[in-house]
């Protein structure tokens, strides 16, 4: 049998006007510590976004989500995040901000395959 582990995640939140506090999922963020792994996963509807905010920027929320997935991978795509581990770019990620891509609280799970678990919760949370 293989050995479950424990994971962490958050759902990346869309809300559109800060100010009036809707807001949807778009993506979700796993990070696992004993795989030293972390990625993101998003899916952004725009259908709901304009039916909170008509004037939404698509391309510029679009680009943060897309954002987020980079920071995940690593490498040039993470920026000044590059040279950080799988734990420091994923702790800078949740981290509460007042802005139209938003963190949720911070769930824990356990998993045999961290990489599963990224498609499982957007199946099961965003989707």
């Amino acid at each position: 049998m293989t050995e479950r582990v424990v994971f962490e995640y958050a759902l990346l939140r869309v809300v559109p006007r800060v100010q009036r506090g809707e807001f949807f999922n778009a993506g979700v963020v796993v990070y696992c510590r004993a795989k030293g792994f972390v990625a993101a996963r998003t899916e952004l509807d725009e259908v709901k976004l304009k039916a909170l905010d008509p004037d939404a920027d698509v391309t510029g929320v679009r680009a943060a989500l897309h954002g987020v997935e980079g920071i995940c991978r690593g490498g040039t795509e993470a920026g000044q995040a590059a040279g950080d581990d799988a734990g420091r770019r994923f702790r800078w990620l949740i981290a509460p901000r007042s802005t139209v891509i938003q963190p949720s609280p911070v769930h824990s799970g356990l998993t045999t395959d961290p990489a599963a678990e990224v498609e499982r919760l957007l199946g099961l949370l965003v989707r």
